[in-house]
């Protein structure tokens, strides 16, 4: 059943709220352009009930204000009545371009600044709101989900209170470990994989790619990264092969073990297009790496792909890898911070997740279930036939 169709059949939880945080001002004003879009031209048989009420809306974003004091601690105010509304928080806690001042001195915001901003929030609305929904998209400290000795668990104690705090669901994208959820078994936790967006950027962008286990391979650069890399084989029809890190425990070097030898293990990948895939780009160099040992086993254009851009180290090792041949393109998403040199790149190609999250929520506040918007086999499938149908045509002209 269209979307559409589906929604009109319920009521709305609540008067929709979009709180954009300044970490992602950005991205939720595209979603709510969508939203705006979709709900002025909607019809429907019981506009004028009260549930509807304030349905459509010049915008549905709720703007807080976060000042600081001298010291650089802050609070936040909400300049509306947000009572009975069923509202959708969205944090981006890796954008450090934003800034603020602690006596005199400038400092840039960190994922910690982030999130107790987003608790900020949540304690403004006083828990008047019906229901609250937290958007974010790069999961605070989801890089520590596990204990190894005498270290702290901080990604299942942030979930933990943010679920305390009155928080009903959590959305995330493309999670380091979705296990974390285990921390909170009983509350929503989403949970959400931009495999379509990924493969609509790359046809979007590349007019003379071939989808078909003949010139296309997908490549795990660890075993970590493995089921992303299967799921997307299976929906294009194309082999895999991973890389397994082999590491020398002897010894330690800028607290980590140091790589030894990239074990490839797959099929050969001579003359084909491969598209590496991971998480998160975070220092790049894994992928670099990885890239490099495939253009040794002779494979045609290497596409880097991963849901979070993070470029912890800048630009330089991507540029070299591109003036060199490693890599053909660097494909992310939207969900968290760009900087302008970033966009600026002509081996970068970004994908926009605004009209994706703004599905979700419009599904959401009608409190229908998004469990196909969760699989894109189904989009992906028919992204590619739209994509081999208009190649077919050109080659006919």
């Amino acid at each position: 059943m269209p979307n559409d169709e589906r929604i009109l059949e319920t009521m709305p939880t609540g008067t929709l709220g979009l709180v954009a945080t300044d970490s992602c001002i950005g991205l939720a004003q595209k979603v709510d352009a969508y939203l705006q879009g979709w709900r002025e031209h909607r019809e429907h048989q019981h506009a004028n009930e009260s549930a509807f009420k304030d349905y459509y809306k010049n915008s549905y974003i709720i703007k807080p204000s976060t000042p600081r004091f001298g010291s650089g601690e802050a609070k936040c105010v909400i300049n509306q009545s947000v009572r009975g509304y069923d509202l959708y928080i969205m944090v981006d806690v890796t954008n450090y371009s934003l800034t603020y001042t602690v006596c005199g001195q400038t400092n840039h915001m960190s994922p910690d600044d982030h999130y107790a901003d987003l608790k900020r929030v949540i304690a403004a609305a006083g828990g008047k709101a019906r229901r609250i929904t937290v958007i974010m998209p790069f999961l605070y400290e989801s890089r520590q989900h596990r204990r190894t000795g005498r270290e702290s668990l901080d990604c299942p104690l942030a979930l933990q209170e943010l679920i305390n705090m009155g928080v009903d669901n959590i959305i995330t994208f493309d999670a380091h470990d979705p296990r974390v959820v285990n921390a909170i078994p009983l509350n929503g936790f989403e949970n959400v994989m931009p495999s379509y967006q990924f493969i609509k950027g790359i046809l979007k962008n590349v007019k003379d790619i071939t989808i078909d286990a003949d010139h296309l391979m997908i490549i795990s650069p660890d075993e970590g990264a493995t089921n992303r890399a299967i799921y997307l084989a299976n929906v294009l029809g194309v082999d895999m092969g991973m890389f397994y890190k082999r590491r020398d425990y002897s010894r330690i070097v800028d607290g980590r073990n140091p790589i030894v030898a990239h074990e490839f293990l797959g099929t050969n990948v001579e003359g084909k297009d491969v598209l590496i895939i991971d998480d998160m780009i975070s220092s790049g160099e894994s992928m670099i790496d990885t890239a490099r040992e495939l253009k040794k086993r002779k494979a045609n254009r290497i596409f880097v792909v991963s849901t979070f851009g993070l470029f912890t180290n800048g630009f330089a090792s991507f540029d070299k890898a591109y003036e060199e041949g490693l890599i053909y393109r660097v494909v992310t998403t939207n969900l968290i911070y760009q900087s302008p040199e970033l966009l600026s790149k002509e081996y970068y190609i970004s994908c926009d997740m605004s009209k994706y999250i703004a599905y979700l929520i419009d599904t959401l506040n009608h409190d229908c279930s998004i469990s196909d918007l969760l699989s894109p086999y189904d989009r992906i499938k028919k992204c590619v036939q739209k994509y081999n149908d208009k190649q077919a045509a050109a080659k006919n002209k």
